[in-house]
């Protein structure tokens, strides 16, 4: 954005800058229900998957960085399920979109993310279409219900089409009620939530750019307030097509996943039934370096490297 009168443009500061790398913004944190047997398509064999009754947790992160190392961009992480690392349990993402090429690179080269370039296309949507998902009544009870009435009033639509060269593919739409990541306004509504920190410990790796297991953590500060559920549909196509995905490289095993099938996967974790979600704003978070896992296979342990 261009300078006004009297005033300088802050340059950003750029990955080289980093670690920690800052990133500010506001974002959604939307837990689902996933199958374990969905989840364990991305997670490493020697990880155990926290589990219950044949389901973990999963979800996205959906998120828009006003100020960030590579600017301004929004960012979906696909969240497969929670791996255990003693003595705490990690995050593991399925599929990274962000709509910046340089966060994608640094996604894929310095984190070992499943990162990919894509368009985030936003429009307003005003009674917005039913969702390809099951509601949950003993949740809607709750106060907490995965999917609300058909008609939804005015929210925010986001369209997100992978990029492939020249061409693109409809991965999903997600509908966004009249929140603050939908509007990009603090102000529309009065009560924020508290003001928390919290860490994300999540691992990556085990990719064609980072074979080697990763163990990273995210510090976040900011305002936090339960909302309703986004809702996602699937892709409008279901007809096969190549796609771009980083290969787990999980050598002599046999969880490694097609790369025709991780894009399908990624989408069942989306499609998975939502049971909360959290609204981020005023968001800070610090992104620590990565640190080299190695795992003990057979104690189902792993231990960070001291090389």
């Amino acid at each position: 954005m261009a300078a006004g009168a009297g005033k300088e443009e802050r340059p950003r500061a750029g990955y080289q800058d980093g670690p920690p790398w800052v990133f500010r913004g506001s974002a959604l944190y939307q837990l689902h229900l996933v199958k374990s047997s969905t989840a364990r398509a991305f997670v490493p064999p020697e990880l155990r998957l926290v589990e219950a009754f044949g389901y973990t947790l999963g979800g996205m992160f959906l998120a828009r960085y006003h100020d960030s190392p590579a600017g301004e961009f929004d960012e979906l992480v696909v969240i497969a399920g929670i791996v255990w690392n003693p003595p705490t349990s990690c995050a593991w993402a399925a599929r990274v979109l962000v709509n910046s090429a340089e966060a994608c690179r640094h996604g894929r080269k310095e984190v070992g993310l499943p990162s990919h370039v894509a368009t985030f296309s936003k429009t307003e949507a005003i009674g917005l279409r039913k969702p390809l998902m099951k509601s949950n009544r003993f949740l809607s009870m709750a106060g907490i219900g995965s999917v609300v009435s058909r008609h939804q009033g005015n929210g925010r639509e986001i369209e997100i089409l992978e990029n492939k060269g020249s061409s693109t593919r409809h991965l999903c739409s997600i509908s966004l009620p009249l929140t603050d990541l939908a509007t990009g306004l603090h102000k529309h509504h009065k009560w924020m939530g508290p003001a928390i920190r919290m860490s994300l410990p999540s691992f990556s790796g085990q990719t064609e750019d980072h074979p080697d297991l990763l163990k990273y953590s995210c510090q976040l500060e900011c305002r936090v307030r339960p909302v309703r559920p986004a809702r996602i549909w699937s892709p409008r196509t279901t007809e096969p097509q190549e796609c771009s995905d980083v290969k787990i490289s999980t050598t002599g095993s046999s969880n490694v996943i097609a790369k025709s099938d991780a894009e399908n996967q990624s989408i069942s974790v989306l499609l998975s039934k939502p049971i909360f979600a959290l609204e981020f704003s005023f968001l800070r978070m610090h992104v620590d370096a990565p640190k080299i896992v190695v795992p003990q296979c057979r104690k189902k342990e792993v231990r960070i490297s001291s090389t």
